[in-house]
């Protein structure tokens, strides 16, 4: 199975209230709930063709919201971003956040009665694990027994102590160049400690991530030096806060920002966890190629965000006028580890795709969903609301109106509250929307539906057609998808322009998938459900029509080869 991952907060997903008042509060711009994520939406995103359903903002983080009544010591709201609060500040690493609860005291029950719904679905559970920071005024008022607060036994006089859980700078306030207030109401902190975006100094700005306090895995950051044995304190609580996570009703756990933290931890702490849940996968929020390998053949990683490959192409593509020839410089960097990267076209961090910051026009995306999705076997990822072509125009509060959703803020989306009334029974999505979900759907249920997507080989068809003038290198990309008998020729074109195409099928590309020529052949078109009748021979080309700013997937079956080469080519082909 190929992993379709559906990334969603769940204080925003479900969320109809209407206000949306720019930096409201809980009262004034309500919350989504565990409880309202039911049956039938659940069902109604597998339908769409999802797999797994990230819940981020799950475990308990800072908040200007007060929860005090209920056992929860209130945060500063000085240190908050929003009044929501950032879902990467966490508060409470063995709780999860009561924004979420109906009930706020059997909130950890109305989640897991969550995560039973989605698996009697057939879909798996993934939450966010953050081991690189927490919030500055972390307390967990559910420790499991045996267990010690972070920081509880710090020697806070000291930059680094190996089993200090935080870095401090030692006699000094923690002076950001952000309002703390005045009077009793003020942030006080000294000594200062150590921003989450390694910022060791008291002195944070606003684009830092002056929230948050860096934990000490026991690198020493004043000279570089490492101290791993004996085991560092903040390796066991870390270790403790996944297993306790992963004896529960979840499937997988997204790593935020694991490059950050050592990797000798990873290599120690994953297989510890795999051995309490042997299927849990673990992936990997990354920003540097130059890790990819490392972190699947080494630490123990599944999967890895793709993001500054991949993405920033298909990115560039859209936005600069870059080649869409690159994409082939793309697999090639990751050859061997494709089916280990996830893909995706939007997150919480990013801009959305449709929003005038990015493509400007959520109905432009054809041609970048089918290369996220259909170039490898691994995972794809949307995010809430991507399918519907939320553009992210409205300044929530403390997010402007930056193209991306605000995760900061109590607010509600328009496209999924009319979502959530079409699931409801009613007829409220537009026209257009409906249109882009069916899209989405279409896509997203082939990736599984087709072998050749979800488990077959991947060969580049760019390098036999870069002299043909029926094919603009510059926008037009072109691969083929095998398994067994059935291959897939897919052309993508990123350009203004409807494009004939005429494409070359080298007589390599049929000995490495081990396939024979079919003449009059009868095909499929998977995104449109056209039929027709297609050769595929190395003697005559391929012709298709691809829309402006769209794609084609034919489908077709061939003959397979007798003792057929297996054997891969660097250059020209991928073997997923």
């Amino acid at each position: 199975m190929k992993p379709i991952i559906y990334q969603l907060l769940p204080r925003l997903f479900t969320n109809a209230n209407t206000a949306n008042i720019p930096g409201g509060d809980i009262d004034q711009n309500g919350s989504g709930k565990f409880n309202d994520i039911d049956d039938k939406i659940i069902a109604s995103l597998k339908d769409l063709g999802i797999t797994h359903i990230w819940l981020t903002g799950i475990i308990e983080h800072a908040t200007a919201t007060d929860y005090s009544a209920h056992g929860i010591a209130p945060d500063n709201p000085h240190i908050v971003k929003g009044k929501a609060g950032s879902p990467y500040a966490i508060k409470d690493y063995y709780d999860v956040d009561p924004d979420l609860a109906v009930d706020i005291d059997r909130r950890m029950e109305e989640f897991d009665a969550l995560c039973d719904r989605i698996h009697a679905a057939g879909l798996k559970v993934v939450i966010d694990f953050v081991p690189n920071h927490v919030a500055r005024q972390y307390h967990s008022d559910r420790l499991p027994a045996g267990a010690e607060n972070l920081g509880s036994r710090d020697n806070s006089d000291l930059f680094f102590g190996r089993d200090n859980n935080f870095y401090y700078i030692p006699r000094q306030l923690f002076s950001p160049n952000i309002d703390l207030g005045e009077g009793p109401g003020a942030y006080v902190e000294f000594p200062a400690k150590a921003s989450g975006n390694d910022c060791f100094n008291a002195f944070p700005g606003p684009n830092d991530w002056y929230e948050t306090v860096k934990l000490n895995y026991g690198v020493d950051y004043g000279d570089g030096s490492r101290h791993f044995d004996p085991i560092p304190d903040t390796w066991m609580k870390m270790l403790a806060i996944m297993r306790f996570w992963a004896a529960r009703k979840i499937d997988g756990l997204r790593c935020d920002m694991a490059f950050m933290v050592p990797r000798e931890f990873w290599m120690w702490a994953i297989p510890q966890v795999k051995a309490i849940n042997p299927e849990l996968i673990f992936i990997a929020e990354i920003y540097d190629v130059a890790l990819y390998r490392d972190f699947i053949a080494n630490l123990g990683f599944d999967y890895l965000y793709d993001k500054v490959n991949l993405y920033d192409t298909l990115r560039g593509i859209m936005c600069s006028n870059v080649s869409a020839a690159r994409l082939t410089s793309t697999w090639q960097t990751v050859d061997g580890i494709q089916a280990h990267m996830l893909n995706f076209l939007e997150n919480h961090d990013e801009q959305r795709f449709g929003s005038p910051q990015y493509a400007g026009n959520p109905a432009l995306v054809l041609p970048s969903l089918v290369a996220s999705s259909m170039m490898s076997t691994g995972p794809m990822m949307i995010y809430m609301g991507q399918e519907l072509g939320e553009q992210a125009l409205e300044s929530e509060g403390f997010s402007g109106a930056d193209g991306r959703t605000t995760i900061f803020d109590y607010w509600s989306l328009s496209t999924l509250r009319r979502w959530l009334a079409d699931v409801g029974g009613q007829t409220s999505l537009t026209a257009r929307e409906q249109w882009l979900r069916r899209l989405y759907r279409t896509v997203l249920r082939a990736c599984n539906e087709e072998t050749a997507l979800s488990e077959g080989s991947f060969f580049d068809l760019m390098y036999v057609n870069y002299d043909n003038p029926t094919v603009n290198p510059h926008r037009h990309y072109l691969f083929l998808r095998c398994q067994g008998r059935e291959v897939i020729v897919a052309a993508l074109n990123f350009g203004a322009e409807k494009a004939s195409m005429s494409i070359n099928i080298p007589q390599h590309a049929l000995d490495i998938l081990g396939i024979q020529a079919a003449v009059n052949a009868r095909a499929t078109e998977l995104l449109s459900g056209a039929a027709g009748v297609k050769t595929f021979s190395s003697k005559v080309p391929f012709e298709t029509e691809v829309e402006p700013f769209g794609a084609v997937a034919w489908k077709l079956t061939t003959r397979r080869r007798p003792a057929a080469r297996a054997t891969d080519n660097l250059k020209n082909q991928n073997k997923q």
